[in-house]
């Protein structure tokens, strides 16, 4: 694609003079990219559903205000980010002076996914402008009406030379990652994460991959139920489940297993005023057919290999409505266990013995997330330190989102990286080392042709190191 090759070569031209900005000129831009951000409210709200079906409150919570802290948090902050910091050196080299100073990347491309498609194009650019960057933007091709809101914000905020959207399919995708950038920011599968990867080690460009997985929550036998249970359903069914951190499956101690569904089940109802077998004002839709058909077939083949269906289980292809289904007596070897459900079904397995949830979880691939409901710090404390994931949430769920001050990412199979807040300025920036030395080296002392006092002054040095 000839106009993709055009707009990256003058990007690439503008690069420079786009890094050479300072602290006030690109709080200037991210101001100006989020007032008319604000001024496009309602044309916002309005392609989220009819993107996804989103409520206006969803939106307003999931979306809006995720981009509008991103963007004041950077505002506020990028000045004290950019500065250049003195570090200490050794005795060996104290004649020396060193700093770190961050410098842009170059040119960054940032893909995102359609289950939050503005927030997610909006705070990595946010983090790229910050860091000095020129940015191109793939929207995903499943949420079309977002992607031209995007589309539409960016141009009215930047010249084509330092921020492009480029929509369409695949096709467009591919033809982006032949392009030398910098830096790729990710978000979606593990499977597509690979390929992107993979893609970018052509030119050996850095990468940022925010990936999903099977986020498991723990429930231990101390846990407050009530407070579990909404919390759960709240942040597992908001957006129909699509969402990367939301709980996967629920590890349920046996004692409290069946107060918890019953609580649970009591949440969705009362969130979608019992409307759990027919469509919601307040609950979206499947974001397209071939993710319907796909949780469709997850949610047969999890009845197939033995689990209950607890609450809801409804589906209806035409309006692409999947019902907040709570799935139970699931066994670890049940088929939705194999991969991310990135929708609104949730299975909950029992557990007797913590030291064996802990097992289940560590045999698995690492998740991005790990959420535990204990009132023991003892317990908390040991599955902090016995589990790895990209965060831990202890008695509550995927909030850990929403603080600018932590990084958000996973490791391995779940993510490459993190970004929000200043870990995103320093994803998208080179941590340079600069040095200035001076005249008063004794290493002057030490220049061949090597004797056996310089021998000695060498093993004297070595003392002090």
């Amino acid at each position: 694609m000839l106009e993709i090759k055009k707009i990256f070569n003058s990007q690439q031209e503008n690069k420079a003079s786009v890094a050479a900005c300072g602290p006030n000129q690109r709080k200037k831009k991210i101001q100006k990219l989020l007032n008319n951000f604000l001024s496009m409210e309602e044309e916002i709200l309005s392609a989220l559903a009819e993107d996804l079906g989103k409520s206006k409150t969803e939106s307003l919570l999931a979306e809006l205000y995720g981009v509008k802290t991103e963007a004041a948090f950077a505002i506020k902050n990028v000045g004290s980010w950019m500065r250049k910091k003195r570090v200490s050196s050794p005795l060996t080299i104290a004649f020396t002076k060193s700093w770190v100073k961050p410098e842009p990347v170059g040119s960054v491309l940032i893909i995102s996914p359609w289950n939050y498609p503005i927030m997610l194009c909006l705070n990595p650019l946010i983090a790229a402008i910050a860091a000095g960057n020129t940015a191109v933007i793939k929207p995903s091709e499943y949420t079309p009406r977002s992607g031209e809101v995007v589309k539409k914000l960016v141009n009215m905020t930047f010249q084509e030379n330092e921020v492009a959207v480029f929509l369409g399919e695949k096709d467009v995708a591919e033809n982006l990652l032949d392009q030398p950038f910098n830096h790729i920011m990710f978000t979606g599968s593990p499977r597509v994460g690979k390929l992107v990867m993979s893609a970018a080690a052509k030119h050996l460009a850095g990468v940022t991959l925010e990936l999903g997985g099977k986020s498991p929550v723990i429930i231990n036998k101390d846990a407050n139920i009530r407070d579990a249970a909404w919390k759960i359903a709240f942040y597992k069914f908001a957006n129909a489940g699509q969402t990367c951190t939301a709980p996967d499956f629920v590890l349920c101690h046996d004692s409290v297993y069946d107060d918890f569904l019953k609580e649970i089940e009591k949440n969705i109802v009362e969130f979608f005023s019992g409307n759990i077998s027919k469509g919601s004002k307040d609950y979206c839709s499947i974001a397209g057919a071939e993710h319907f058909d796909r949780l469709k077939g997850v949610l047969d083949d999890s009845i197939l290999g033995g689990a209950k269906v607890a609450c809801g289980g409804y589906a209806d292809r035409s309006s692409l409505f999947l019902s907040p289904t709570v799935l139970g007596d699931v066994e670890e070897k049940n088929p939705i266990m194999d991969e991310e459900i990135f929708g609104p079904l949730l299975p909950v397995l029992r557990f007797s013995d913590l030291n064996k949830a802990i097992d289940l979880i560590n045999n698995r691939p690492k998740p991005l997330a790990l959420y535990l409901f204990s009132k023991s710090y003892s317990i908390q404390n040991m599955v902090a330190l016995s589990t790895s994931s990209g965060g831990f949430v202890i008695n509550d769920c995927v909030i850990h989102h929403t603080n600018p001050h932590l990084p958000f990412g996973g490791i391995n199979n779940s993510g490459l990286g993190s970004y929000h807040g200043k870990y995103g300025f320093d994803s998208f920036s080179h941590q340079k080392a600069i040095m200035k030395s001076s005249s008063l080296s004794p290493f002057k002392l030490m220049l061949p042709p090597y004797s056996k006092n310089k021998e000695w002054l060498a093993s004297v040095i070595k003392r002090f190191l």
